[in-house]
């Protein structure tokens, strides 16, 4: 198919943001879950869900254009693969992912002018505070943040857990391991070994009923603490999914530096994180990235990148090992 000229297909990026929050709707009122058994009228859907029925097919229309639902000549729409992301609880589901992102992150990237002239970022100067500190204050939004968590877990980690070997014996400690789920995938692969889930209180809290649905609460523990301050002592692994790039250099290199003195010789660090590609090459890291800058403090790194904050730490540096996934995992040792 003929690419569009230049000018079409800088509207269709331009428009992203319409894409984005149609997205949104459709995951708040729930379209896919209507869905999954089958097609259904907009008239029948917008009964079920208390829409103007106009107004929803004009925007299932719109999305069934970029492939997220199908529309029959009759008015009936359809779930496609790509749509089902959306269905809640599902297998793949990003639901929410898109909650979370367009009710905390949607807002706040207005302010992305600013940070690009600045560096200050967008989301401090929308919340008046740091996003993480302000995430703290807000009990509902921590609950959506740990399933859109657990949704990236299911849906992109699950594969690079699957695709490696992790110590079949010791330790394996979960530095900002959230709600545990990333962790119960990697110890259902190593059965003689155990697992410490580590975050903050108000993180962790929700660790427990995980252990417990993955019948795991004989060999995992939930530790709360901050990374910062210390983590625990003399594991044989220390995982860490995702938890760096949300950090800028000097930040990443007090949680390694934290890491580093819990550490024994030969204990190894195993960080699951998008390693930027250099060049042009499109990758998920680079729109990631994106986020990180209005966000967050944190940045996405190349491989050198990698390499100069682990041996800054005082690791050893083993290298960069690819996944089936956007997300590769970074092996460091202990002296």
């Amino acid at each position: 198919m003929e690419a569009h000229p230049p000018p079409v297909q800088m509207i269709q990026l331009l428009s992203g943001f319409q894409v984005s929050q149609a997205l949104y709707v459709a995951a708040r009122i729930g379209v896919a879950d209507l869905l999954v058994d089958g097609p259904l009228p907009a008239d029948r859907l917008a009964s079920e869900l208390e829409c103007d029925p106009t107004a929803l097919s004009r925007l299932l229309r719109t999305l069934a254009s970029l492939g997220v639902f199908t529309e029959t000549g009759t008015g009936d729409f359809g779930l496609t693969p790509l749509g089902a992301t959306l269905v809640s609880g599902g297998e793949g589901s990003m639901r929410d992912l898109a909650l979370m992102w367009m009710e905390t992150h949607y807002l706040p990237f207005a302010g992305l002018l600013d940070t690009v002239r600045t560096g200050t970022c967008a989301a401090t100067e929308y919340y008046q505070q740091p996003f993480f500190s302000w995430l703290s204050t807000q009990p509902d939004q921590v609950d959506r943040f740990s399933r859109a968590m657990a949704n990236l877990t299911d849906g992109i980690k699950a594969g690079a857990i699957a695709s490696y070997t992790f110590p079949q014996s010791g330790t394996i400690v979960d530095v900002g391991g959230a709600d545990g789920a990333l962790l119960s995938l990697a110890l259902q692969s190593a059965p003689d070994t155990n697992g410490i889930v580590f975050d903050l209180p108000h993180v962790i809290e929700q660790a427990e009923s995980t252990l417990k649905g993955h019948g795991l609460d004989d060999r995992m523990t939930a530790q709360a603490g901050d990374f910062f301050e210390a983590v625990p002592e003399g594991a044989d692994a220390y995982l860490l999914s995702m938890v760096l790039h949300d950090w800028d250099d000097a930040d990443a290199h007090r949680l390694l530096t934290s890491i580093r003195k819990a550490a024994v010789p030969g204990s190894r660090v195993l960080a699951f994180e998008l390693v930027m590609p250099t060049g042009d090459q499109p990758h998920m890291s680079k729109m990631i990235d994106l986020t990180m800058l209005g966000m967050l403090t944190g940045r996405e790194r190349t491989d050198a990148e990698m390499q100069r904050l682990f041996e800054g730490a005082g690791f050893t540096y083993e290298g960069v090992v690819p996944s089936p996934t956007p997300i590769s995992i970074i092996e460091a040792s202990v002296p």
